[in-house]
């Protein structure tokens, strides 16, 4: 294991770099926006751009990596992105921030399939799941130290926007550096929508409603952070103690989601998220602790949930139809990721910023009830036909399904495999 990542070093340090500027420039670019009196509603649209540009750009980039090749669209995504922070500066207007997160979307989305794919020719079937829960630690641990880099200098200064952009270009360099070949890439064709609920309906329910939460909760995180008076220390420490949530939650999570009804599971986390989320509107007013201890919480109930409803959803596929309904699932997330922001914005706008827990707690409040109807309506899968759980970051990208998905085939085709071999030796 220790050799598969260490072959994968590069990869695994070009992304990291940029998952710091990703996080810096998420909450950065909220609090700048509100600071610059675009208004709580025309931030949430602005911000929602970005997940705009990302279901763009996975539909897009599998074709464009065949075409053009790995190393070449990294570089030219990686260049895009770079260029589009430093926009944001030099045109402090709505439509162009809107433009300039579409197009960084679409770049992080083609970035997070080279890699990931890259990251599938790297390992073997053995050592495929370690390498990507590496990746994930890689991507989770960017992603909450780019949070702590808001408090580098004042985020109505240029420095930010440079250090995000300078990130960003020196994500570049190991992966341009890299010795090893680009591996042979393939693009996948997707399950309809429509087909893939028929299949598995709480699934496709939870995961555009984790999209829609996990939308929110980056977009307007800060702007939320920003309405009720924190400071930029403290907005740093809100966010990024979320994601460390996650982080600390994901394994333990999808371990008993493999040793338990799957959908109780699910159930029981979305409701926790629910009542998190309600605790944190309520009480983290009142005290700074309060609100960071329902933070860390609420990021270890919510960030797990996508990779439950993929696993979920791929316990009723057969695993020739894995990869296919990973793609979907991007879409049916990313749908979410546009939908939530906006609509959460415009409640804060209109009622205040403590709607943004609100309306987090009634996103996963309807999960878990839908959880419980769908119980209701289909017997449980039984514990051993039930596949691992992988995982899986919401905004990690289409990449991240796809290759999980193929984790997921390869365990399911090898335990099926072993079963018939049981069941010969026992004739």
């Amino acid at each position: 294991m220790v050799q598969v990542v260490l072959s994968a070093w590069a990869l695994l340090l070009g992304m990291g770099m940029l998952m710091l500027g990703n996080g810096l420039q998420g909450s950065l670019l909220g609090l700048r926006a509100i600071s610059e009196g675009f208004g709580t509603t025309v931030t949430g649209l602005v911000m929602t751009g970005y997940f705009v540009g990302f279901l763009a750009g996975s539909t897009l980039a599998p074709r464009i990596v065949m075409n053009v090749g790995h190393v070449r669209v990294f570089s030219a995504l990686a260049s895009l992105a770079s260029v589009a922070i430093l926009i944001h500066v030099a045109a402090v207007e709505p439509l162009t921030w809107a433009a300039m997160r579409f197009m960084t979307g679409f770049a992080y989305a083609g970035l997070y399939v080279v890699a990931e794919s890259w990251l599938n020719d790297r390992a073997d079937n053995e050592t495929r799941g370690q390498l990507l829960s590496v990746y994930m630690v890689v991507m989770f641990s960017g992603l909450a130290l780019g949070q702590l880099l808001l408090n580098a200098a004042d985020p109505g200064g240029f420095f930010l926007f440079l250090l995000t952009s300078v990130m960003i270009s020196l994500a570049m360099v190991p992966i341009a550096l890299t010795a090893g070949p680009a591996p042979a890439f393939e693009a996948t064709e997707k399950i309809s929508i429509r087909q893939l609920y028929r299949l598995s309906p709480l699934g496709v329910m939870g995961a555009a409603a984790t999209g829609m939460a996990h939308g929110t909760l980056f977009a307007l995180g800060a702007v939320y952070g920003d309405r009720i008076g924190l400071s930029i220390a403290e907005i740093s420490l809100l966010m990024g103690i979320t994601v460390v949530g996650g982080i600390v939650a994901q394994w333990p999570i999808g371990r008993l989601s493999d040793r338990f009804d799957r959908r109780r599971v699910l159930t029981a986390v979305a409701l926790l998220a629910a009542i998190f989320a309600l605790l944190a509107a309520v009480l983290g007013g009142t005290s700074l602790a309060l609100l960071l201890t329902f933070a860390f919480l609420l990021g270890a109930m919510t960030l797990p949930m996508y990779s439950l409803c993929i696993a979920h959803t791929n316990d009723y596929l057969a695993p020739a139809q894995m990869v296919q309904a990973g793609a979907t699932l991007v879409l049916v997330g990313g749908i979410g990721a546009c939908i939530g922001p906006p609509v959460a914005a415009a409640l804060m706008g209109v009622v205040g910023p403590n709607v943004f827990f609100v309306f987090l707690a009634g996103v996963h409040a309807v999960i878990g009830l839908f959880a419980v109807y769908r119980m209701s309506q289909r017997a449980s899968k039984p514990l051993e036909e039930q596949g691992p759980t992988v995982p899986v970051g919401s905004g990690a990208g289409a990449g991240t399904n796809r290759l999980s998905a193929l984790i997921m085939r390869n365990l399911r085709v090898r335990a099926q495999a072993s079963t018939g071999r049981s069941g010969e030796s026992g004739k």
